[in-house]
């Protein structure tokens, strides 16, 4: 989970005495870190992008950040966005 979920969930942590990781999967609150659910993600926000893809490669680099906003809109917020940032960078250099 990331930090801001952690912080959030504290009370309740506190309160429901019940494990961190059971509240967590409880509220399907897991961060995706699966580099293979993340490319499929950062595939179809590619393809789905394209103007934004030659954009970044043609030295736009502020685009990065709409791109990886779509991802973390495409997971509804759960993917790693460390790791978007990271695959994405590679998709777009390849």
């Amino acid at each position: 989970i990331s930090l801001k979920v952690a912080r959030d969930l504290f009370p309740e942590f506190y309160a429901s005495g019940k494990a961190p990781d059971q509240l967590v999967n409880e509220k399907g609150l897991v961060q995706v870190s699966d580099e293979g659910v993340l490319e499929k993600l950062i595939q179809e926000v590619l393809a789905q992008h394209p103007t934004q893809v030659d954009q970044y490669r043609g030295g736009k680099e502020t685009v990065l950040g709409f791109l990886v906003g779509q991802v973390m809109k495409a997971s509804q917020g759960k993917a790693n966005p460390g790791k978007v940032n990271t695959l994405l960078k590679q998709h777009l250099t390849s």
